[in-house]
């Protein structure tokens, strides 16, 4: 650790270097912390985690489509719901 007299001396000469000035209270209030900016940005409609039992036809059909099976199983069943709510 630093004393307080080489304390000082390292803030003085970081004051005077014009490359790292100190930030302004409007730049320090218009900071945000890191942990808001991970990760994907928050969907409007976000999925719901559930436990569902398939066949192990149906599985073994999506998922030999390739990566992404999980997805394209629910725009089948998405096609599937809007095609009995045109029924009705």
């Amino acid at each position: 650790m630093p004393t307080a007299a080489e304390d000082r001396a390292i803030t003085e000469a970081a004051k005077a270097d014009p490359d790292a000035l100190p930030l302004t209270p409007q730049q320090l209030k218009a900071m945000v912390p890191l942990r808001t900016l991970r990760g994907r940005p928050r969907s409007e409609n976000p999925k719901q985690l559930v436990s569902v039992r398939y066949s192990q036809e149906v599985l073994a059909y999506f998922k030999s489509t390739g990566e992404g099976w999980q997805a394209r199983m629910d725009s089948v069943l998405k096609e599937y719901v809007a095609q009995q709510a045109r029924r009705t």
